[in-house]
């Protein structure tokens, strides 16, 4: 009989197995948790990026960690699995031994576990989290007194990768939203008075110089207001936060165009960083800062204003779409404190930049809203939300209907008119497919079991759409 011997054969004999084949595993000598060792799930799409090392994991010490590709972010979480999951190592850790007689040979391969792995590690894509770039950028403004003032933090590209949990490509276009500006090395936001008097200065000099708003030429604009004190890395600043270039000129250099809009919500910004103004007052003094060439519209303040009625005065206040917070949850939670219902006009412009992969502005007002009575003053038409941690029951109109319906078979066979027959949640929810038209129920039973509802629309209805919350007595 021929002398068993040691081959090294270790994760390849598994991939290479073949039908009707099998392998024995047993434990290899180092075999232990190895907390080093992660099994990661993903998709094609991001499956090159690994192999070819184009992604970090970003995230401080107490956050939780975030897998960046150069224009998408990712939360990284642990899924367990039931199944038991062994990992072998390659060749040079498993042996493989042969037996036979003189008519045959046959090959047992033996494969060393190494570890078993208790899940693995899921990529689920998800919003940059580019609060905390405002954050940090907003500790240490650039001021008309910098060399004055003492300097706190600042920041670095490499500095602000380590810190925000953002893709490349979304960590620039946060920097964009923020104008932000790079100086002397280090990104910075620009104080917004400094920024005025930048601004204020480069319309004084187009009336000067009988310059034209919409074709700036860039090197006479930076020419002038260096001879006025201004850096000309803030004069270009300037030019790009409320303007855009139109073309090149030959000589080098551009032409540049303000826009209307962006000088416009500037100034009415500068008015009531102070406070509150009557209607009649702020756009009396809003049409008096804006430049002749521009056509100011209230419009134009969607997403930077509200307004509200007190008596028969109508005020005007800043709310800032760009100060609020990215996350859905606390946004929501802000423009609830804000106003208790919200006409959809109204709050569109404070959810448009929302970034939730795979939610639409629809879908966000479906999980943190609810459709609402329109007030008696609202227009004709007008589609008004609550949030949905309001206390409040609110009984739509067009589910009148459904709450009949449901009343009636609550009703049924019980005796009385005024003691619903306690119903199985699956029973009712069964009878209510048969209308076709109910979606979801919410039931709310008082103490006394008497039962008020509240139906809204969804696609479907199953039993765990169907609550049971206690009330109080007299409710």
């Amino acid at each position: 009989m021929e002398q068993p011997h040691s081959c090294c054969k270790g994760a390849e004999v598994l991939l290479n197995l073949q039908p009707t084949s099998s392998v024995s595993i047993q434990y290899h000598p180092f075999f232990g948790p190895h907390d080093d060792l992660v099994l990661l799930e993903l998709d094609e799409k991001l499956l090159s990026d690994v192999l070819y090392q184009r992604v970090t994991l970003r995230g401080q010490p107490d956050e939780d960690a975030v897998l960046c590709t150069k224009s998408k972010t990712y939360s990284v979480k642990f899924v367990g699995t039931s199944n038991s999951v062994f990992l072998i190592p390659p060749a040079d850790c498993s042996t493989s031994h042969e037996s036979g007689g003189e008519n045959y040979k046959q090959q047992v391969a033996t494969a060393s576990v190494i570890k078993v792995a208790p899940g693995n590690m899921e990529l689920v894509e998800v919003a940059p989290r580019l609060d905390k770039l405002k954050s940090i950028l907003s500790e240490n403004l650039y001021s008309s007194d910098e060399a004055s003032t003492a300097m706190g933090d600042l920041y670095k590209w490499d500095d602000l990768i380590n810190k925000v949990q953002a893709s490349d490509d979304e960590l620039k276009a946060g920097l964009q939203a923020l104008s932000a500006v790079e100086i002397d090395g280090y990104w910075r936001i620009v104080d917004e008075k400094y920024m005025d008097v930048i601004l204020r200065m480069l319309l004084h000099n187009s009336v000067l110089n009988d310059w034209l708003l919409d074709s700036l030429v860039e090197d006479k604009v930076v020419s002038v207001l260096e001879s006025d004190g201004f850096p000309r890395k803030l004069v270009y600043h300037c030019l790009n936060v409320y303007g855009s270039r139109v073309e090149e000129e030959a000589m080098g250099g551009g032409v540049w165009r303000l826009d209307a809009r962006r000088v416009c919500v500037h100034f009415a910004r500068g008015i009531l960083r102070e406070g509150k103004r009557k209607m009649e007052s702020f756009m009396e003094e809003w049409l008096r800062m804006i430049p002749e060439e521009m056509q100011p519209s209230f419009d134009m303040l969607e997403g930077e204003v509200l307004t509200e009625k007190l008596g028969v005065e109508t005020w005007v206040r800043a709310l800032s779409v760009s100060s609020l917070p990215t996350t859905p949850a606390e946004r929501f939670s802000i423009l609830f404190k804000e106003r208790a219902k919200w006409e959809w006009k109204d709050l569109e412009p404070y959810i448009r930049d929302l970034n939730v992969p795979g939610l639409s502005s629809e879908a966000l007002l479906l999980k943190y809203t609810r459709r609402s009575q329109p007030s008696i003053d609202a227009e004709p038409g007008a589609i008004v939300v609550v949030s949905c941690e309001s206390s409040d029951l609110v009984l739509e109109e067009s589910c009148l209907t459904f709450v009949i319906i449901i009343s009636s078979l609550l009703h049924h066979g019980s005796g009385s008119r005024s003691m619903p027959m306690p119903m199985p949640c699956e029973h009712l929810i069964s009878q209510l497919r048969e209308s076709k038209s109910i979606f979801i129920m919410e039931i709310k039973a008082s103490m006394s079991r008497y039962l008020t509802y509240r139906v809204s629309a969804a696609e479907e209805i199953n039993a765990s759409t169907c609550y049971l919350s206690t009330m109080p007595n007299g409710h």
